[in-house]
């Protein structure tokens, strides 16, 4: 019996620890992810609780920051926004400061056409298209499942491009997915 329960004590252990990891990894973000308009981020300094903030990023692209004032957070990643504000605060306010960034909402994406409930979504990094028109209620009688686009941001969020997609496509926050009509 003793054999089994530790097995049992082991797999508990493993399941705790890879949760554990899986939940910070979603917290922080992808590497590649580009904050926009619309995005919920977490900023803190370790030690500095009156750093610490939580904030949608606005249209501009732009928030205030203690210590520093505006800071252009739009089209950076969220790698490249801790190296900024780390920067911008050593010197003449910290030694060392430690800054972590963190994605805590994705900007919503929108699905529209021939779906069952068209409207916008929570973006989850992995998404493709096809759970984004499961969660549009699937396609209607009439959709052309074979001509589906996306109208995505450019890097500098400022250029759109309109592209067709396959349904294991992948979806990212922001984009606009449209479902055409079929003529039968």
């Amino acid at each position: 019996m003793k054999y089994y329960d530790r097995f049992f004590i082991l797999g508990i252990v493993l399941i705790t620890l890879l949760s554990s990891l899986q939940a910070f990894g979603q917290g922080r973000g992808d590497d590649s992810y580009i904050l926009g308009s619309g995005d919920r981020i977490a900023i803190s300094v370790f030690g500095e609780d009156d750093l610490s903030t939580d904030v949608v990023i606005p249209d501009t692209g732009k928030i205030k920051y203690p210590f520093i004032g505006e800071l252009q957070v739009a089209g950076l990643t969220i790698f490249e926004l801790d190296k900024r504000i780390t920067q911008r605060l050593k010197g003449p306010y910290f030694v060392n400061p430690e800054v972590i960034v963190s994605i805590k909402e994705y900007r919503p994406f929108y699905v529209h056409g021939e779906v069952n409930a068209p409207g916008g979504f929570q973006y989850r990094p992995g998404l493709s298209v096809q759970h984004a028109v499961a969660l549009a209620g699937g396609f209607t009688n009439r959709a052309a499942r074979d001509k589906i686009t996306i109208v995505r941001a450019g890097k500098q969020g400022n250029k759109y491009n309109s592209v067709p997609v396959k349904l294991n496509d992948s979806v990212k926050a922001g984009d606009l997915i449209t479902v055409e009509r079929s003529f039968f």
